[in-house]
């Protein structure tokens, strides 16, 4: 298994992303910890994991409070002795559907500034537990190349990610930590009959077990040279 005797933090767990990729880092073997907003959908991905052999353990944790993160942060390492994945799917709340000319100030600027907030508070508290071992992952979804009108702040918000992810490879390289972002063309779905596959090379986009089978190995010792790279999962909808 890719993750035997890893821990992994997914914050967002109980969302579809999040979900999709807390069981796949169970599957691979991972310790996975679930922390978000909502303890009922939370407790329902520790259920599913569980039932299937897996390990998990529920936080009810808010991303943008920074001593909340910590706290958990610590008791986890009590727990485990260490952190080795953080993967963030949190919601930025974005509004979508109109142009930037039509939407207003705080509808635009909500979400980048919640999703840089949430990723920096996240990303930052981790990597004073994973400095001490040398070693770690840091994955977001974001990207921010592709070009699609109407989707209001969300576009800039994973722009800003994506900076602040280099950012943080540069500086938390020399100790040890990988920092990596995934792009996806839109919300992934595990039903693919939809207009935006045909934006797509593969005339499909990527499904939930996609982004989780890619967040497995990006954050799996077999990718230990990739860092301060987005991984590109959108079918060709964007081309390197």
């Amino acid at each position: 298994m890719l993750q035997a005797n890893k821990t992994a933090v997914v914050f967002g767990g109980g969302g579809a992303i999040g979900s999709a990729v807390a069981r796949a880092f169970a599957r691979e073997g991972a310790h996975v910890f679930l922390a978000g907003r909502t303890t009922r959908a939370l407790d329902a991905v520790a259920n599913t994991i569980q039932t299937s052999g897996g390990t998990a353990d529920v936080a009810t944790v808010d991303a943008l409070d920074r001593a909340a993160v910590e706290a958990h942060a610590a008791a986890v390492g009590r727990t485990t002795g260490g952190i080795d994945i953080v993967f963030n799917a949190t919601s930025n709340d974005d509004v979508q559907g109109a142009t930037l000319a039509d939407t207003s100030y705080d509808d635009v600027m909500r979400p980048i500034i919640k999703a840089v907030t949430a990723q920096y508070v996240i990303a930052t508290t981790v990597a004073a537990h994973m400095k001490a071992r040398r070693t770690g992952v840091i994955l977001v979804m974001a990207g921010g190349r592709e070009a699609i009108p109407a989707l209001g702040g969300a576009h800039v918000a994973w722009s800003a990610l994506a900076g602040l992810c280099r950012q943080l490879a540069c500086e938390l390289g020399p100790d040890g930590i990988r920092v990596a972002w995934l792009l996806s063309p839109g919300s992934p779905a595990d039903d693919n009959a939809d207009p935006l596959a045909e934006a797509t090379m593969l005339n499909r986009r990527p499904t939930l077990s996609d982004v989780a089978n890619v967040a497995v190995f990006v954050s799996s010792d077999w990718a230990d040279t990739m860092t301060a790279t987005e991984i590109n999962i959108t079918g060709g909808a964007v081309v390197d």
